[in-house]
């Protein structure tokens, strides 16, 4: 980009960064942004910008005093499904537990079934309408797990989705293997056979494939052990792919640990985190996700360890989560008021784990995140008159713009 002149500039504008800093939100006293192939190149005043600064085609908006955060990012969805679970709702209301459905063979299974059945085309047309109105908030990154194939065939045809689905939109898409989310009907009582499929055929066929950008897993009693977990990351350690973990969600299997132990980019769920698993994610660098849609939705009581995290320096990202069962939903402003609802998130922690810890969970906090000097131009343009706003608001959006730099590249 050396020599490239800026041919997209904001101007009138308030910045919130995000970036570590002593000022709230990461703020500035910059009133301008300057875009040069996709990337931030120049912040500042707009009296002090050269006008060889900019190419001759310069694109120039006015904000008229609107405020630019960072792109939000949504670090933790299962976007990617078929049907729906709204009669298990029901069941959930009378007061039957996310372990009851499951065992009655609802919950991931009864999602496994319809998603199985889905060609890949129609798999894509469910799916399209939930990432538009992610888009509709502002994201601009999305991660998408598999899951609800939990065989080679369909985890291939989900993630197959996913990227495609990060290809005909703008926005940026990460793809995460999560073959082992629940035990599949026809291997059932056979777990460690499961597992030994999941490690030697379908995560090593979608590396293959360059499907997987990480790997994840669900290490509970109603799914898999920290043994059958260990032996998983291993093989995604020999294939150099990152792992992330759901751990801690319904009881304490030491899951923070484990993922801690692989040097994992996040750990999530976390309800059931004791201290010597923050301990392990401080150590280790691992991105606490904290999933306020879950807690919400199945009425949980016991709250993630926020003061514990906060007290050893642990990131915490926050995800809306989205899947058909404990979380459907697809509004990280909803999240974020949430968060701090229920968990006590301030809203600058809030907006944080949106954009510069969603980034770290994702292993992309170089690129996307925080509005730096050379990182990607994903932004979002918001009528708001302070950031606090868009962890206020319960149900609202403010967003003006939604703009992905990367998009105004290819095209």
């Amino acid at each position: 980009m050396a020599g490239a002149k800026i041919d997209q500039l904001f101007t009138n504008a308030q910045i919130a960064t995000m970036a570590p800093s002593s000022a709230p939100y990461g703020m500035n006293d910059a009133t301008a942004l300057g875009v040069t192939a996709g990337e931030i190149s120049w912040m500042g005043h707009l009296d002090d910008l050269e006008s060889t600064a900019l190419a001759k085609n310069v694109v120039v908006t006015d904000l008229e005093g609107r405020w630019i955060t960072p792109g939000l990012i949504d670090c933790h969805t299962h976007l990617v499904y078929a049907g729906n679970r709204s009669q298990e709702f029901e069941m959930t209301l009378k007061g039957a537990s996310y372990e009851e459905i499951a065992k009655k063979g609802g919950g991931i299974l009864s999602t496994v079934a319809q998603t199985r059945s889905a060609s890949e085309a129609e798999l894509a047309a469910s799916s399209q309408p939930r990432l538009e109105a992610m888009m509709a908030c502002g994201v601009t990154t999305v991660e998408i797990k598999s899951g609800y194939g939990l065989d080679t065939e369909n985890e291939i045809k989900m993630l197959e989705v996913a990227k495609q689905l990060g290809e005909i939109n703008a926005v940026r898409v990460k793809k995460t293997f999560l073959g082992a989310h629940a035990l599949p009907p026809e291997f059932a009582g056979d777990s460690d056979g499961y597992m030994a499929k999941v490690c030697h055929e379908m995560l090593p066929t979608a590396h293959t494939l360059g499907l997987v950008d990480a790997v994840d897993a669900f290490c509970e009693k109603i799914a898999f052990s920290e043994h059958q977990v260990r032996q998983l990351f291993k093989v995604a350690s020999r294939l150099e792919i990152p792992v992330k973990l759901h751990a801690e969600q319904l009881s304490n299997l030491k899951g923070a640990e484990l993922a801690a132990h692989f040097k994992a980019l996040s750990a999530d769920h976390l309800e059931y985190l004791d201290e010597q698993g923050v301990k392990a994610m401080a150590k280790a660098g691992t991105v606490a996700v904290i999933l306020p849609g879950a807690f919400y939705f199945l009425r949980e009581t016991q709250k993630p360890p926020i003061d514990l995290l906060r007290q050893y320096g642990v990131p915490m990202a926050l995800a809306t989560d989205c899947n058909p069962g404990s979380s459907p939903t697809t509004s990280p402003l909803l999240m974020m008021n949430m968060a701090a609802i229920l968990f006590r998130l301030t809203p600058e922690e809030a907006l944080a784990g949106f954009t510069r810890h969603a980034a770290a969970a994702l292993g992309m906090e170089s690129e996307i995140g925080t509005l730096e000097i050379g990182k990607q131009a994903d932004l979002a343009i918001w009528n708001i008159e302070h950031p606090s706003e868009l962890t206020q608001g319960i149900g609202t959006n403010p967003l003006f713009l939604r703009y992905f730099g990367q998009d105004h590249v290819n095209n």
